[in-house]
């Protein structure tokens, strides 16, 4: 069982930078692939970056490649997202999520077990 908290989201300008951090319990982690998501309201939820569990392979989405960057720490059993250059369509709920499994990396929220509470990001123009 892995349980994931999230924080560091909130209200920013455009062009702001921000770091989202989540913090997973459970002796798991490192075992865990992880993964950061965003929902926007009205919209489907959607896939942001991903990490293996090792943190030497990443892969981001199109819309953030170049402006965020995912990152984790696997002694402080923790996951970063650092949001370079925040855009008003950056506005979502940030969510956190992982999952065991033996796939080095994925983007599809239905391959994670594990989902935090999220993190609102509001990005004013």
């Amino acid at each position: 069982q892995v349980q994931l908290v999230e924080s560091g989201g909130g209200l920013v300008q455009a062009g702001a930078s921000l770091r989202l951090s989540c913090a997973a319990s459970g002796r798991t982690f490192g075992n865990a692939v992880m993964g950061w998501f965003r929902q926007a309201p009205g919209k489907e939820r959607e896939f942001v970056a991903t990490i293996s569990r090792s943190g030497g392979s990443t892969y981001s989405a199109d819309s953030v490649k170049g402006r965020f960057t995912i990152a984790r720490d696997n002694a402080k059993n923790t996951v970063y997202l650092q949001m370079n250059s925040l855009k008003p369509e950056d506005t979502a709920v940030y969510y956190c999520a992982a999952y065991i499994g033996r796939t080095l990396y994925s983007s599809r929220p239905y391959d994670y077990q594990y989902w935090g509470q999220g993190t609102q990001v509001t990005l004013s123009s």
